[in-house]
């Protein structure tokens, strides 16, 4: 438990002296020093240097061995995969993006260890060297069939016997993970939602989806769809049904991105047609910034925070979340003007009030997300030195 202890304050504030982990942990100078003396010897930990500016002789300080283990991650979507490699610090090491357009069939075992082998090449590893690799994905991994559900548009993702041929194909253990969901776990250790234990996070960027965490653990529901509230029927919306062949729904079709340049056409704001998700950033960001100066502009930005705001109702009267966190490139586009109109057209529409915040992991979200999941596991198998 020391050791674990003194490695994990050694990760929040960087290189220590050994008078300071004693100091930190309670233990006494000769204890710290046996400590730190062990996990030095079975490579966990390495001097850096010595300290300066103090009175008295320089200390040695110890940090952790950044090379003691290495884990990987990747975001996958329909157009691309990215890969990331990161040490045991989280220090990313590596990073790699493959596109992908238009690739069918059964070609992604084979894409995963493109995108994989390029990010460890750029780290100057192998893949012998990676401890963990957890994926991110639209949709979510269906415990009980292991087949991919909830992400249609994800061409080659969809075999029976995927998850399978994943784990012939790479020598490490592989975890998958819903995108929304990794991008909650970024934001509970590193952003907006740091030391929150219960919130829900609302992702919207070409899918209008969220996460949901309860008691500080992710809940992902008996066929991993929890937090698809895309289908969610909402008034304001048609009723869409066969959601899943559609693959949309009520909330999507009322706030998801496609929706944005709808409402600007139909307030006569000249805008583009594709790619839609593209276009409704940009609205919202001209929106945001003209808000109470250009009135066809204000109005496409209150309409559009009365539609979140409605199918967030229904989602806060389900779960009474303290904190709702609004994340995605949509959303972020509008800054912290739509975020305070939502809040108060929620103040409106729920029973509850939740604090609205805006993410705070504005890069590669998913892929911090994924990175986190497998530092915490591995570093959980590495640091524990009782083995």
């Amino acid at each position: 438990m020391n050791d674990r202890a003194a490695l994990d304050l050694l990760l929040e504030h960087g290189p220590l002296s050994r008078t300071r982990i004693g100091a930190l942990t309670g233990l006494s100078k000769p204890t710290a020093s046996q400590l730190l003396a062990r996990l030095e010897a079975a490579g966990l930990v390495v001097a850096t240097g010595t300290s300066v500016g103090r009175p008295g002789p320089n200390a040695r300080l110890y940090t952790v061995n950044p090379r003691a283990a290495h884990v990987a991650a990747l975001d996958v979507n329909s157009r691309r995969i990215t890969a990331a490699v990161a040490d045991v610090t989280g220090a990313t090491a590596g990073e790699f993006e493959l596109r992908t357009p238009g690739r069918r069939g059964d070609g992604a075992v084979r894409q995963v260890a493109e995108a994989l082998d390029g990010a460890v090449e750029e780290a100057g590893l192998t893949r012998a060297d990676i401890h963990r690799v957890v994926i991110g994905t639209p949709g979510a991994f269906d415990p009980g069939t292991g087949r991919l559900r909830y992400a249609a548009h994800l061409p080659g993702w969809h075999s029976p016997t995927l998850l399978d041929e994943l784990a012939a194909s790479l020598p490490m253990p592989v975890e998958y993970e819903n995108d929304v969901n990794l991008v909650a776990v970024a934001e509970q250790r590193l952003g907006a939602a740091r030391g929150h234990e219960d919130f829900v996070l609302l992702w919207n960027e070409e899918g209008l989806g969220a996460a949901l965490v309860i008691n500080g653990r992710l809940h992902r529901g008996f066929t991993g769809g929890a937090g698809e509230v895309g289908f969610l029927p909402v008034p304001g919306a048609p009723l869409v049904r066969r959601v899943v062949e559609a693959n949309s729904g009520g909330f999507q079709e009322l706030a998801g991105a496609q929706a944005v340049p709808r409402l600007a056409r139909a307030l006569g704001i000249d805008t583009a047609r594709q790619p839609y998700a593209a276009v409704a950033a940009d609205l919202l960001a001209r929106a945001a910034d003209a808000y109470g100066r250009d009135e066809a502009l204000t109005g496409l930005l209150l309409r559009y925070a009365q539609r979140l705001a409605t199918g967030l109702a229904s989602v806060t009267a389900v779960l009474d979340p303290g904190l709702i966190v609004l994340s995605g490139g949509v959303v972020a586009a509008g800054g912290e003007v739509l975020r305070s109109l939502v809040q108060s057209e929620l103040a409106e529409l729920a029973a509850s009030r939740p604090r609205l915040v805006l993410g705070g992991i504005d890069r590669a979200p998913v892929l911090r997300g994924a990175l986190e999941r497998a530092l915490a596991d591995t570093r959980d198998e590495v640091f524990d030195t009782s083995r």
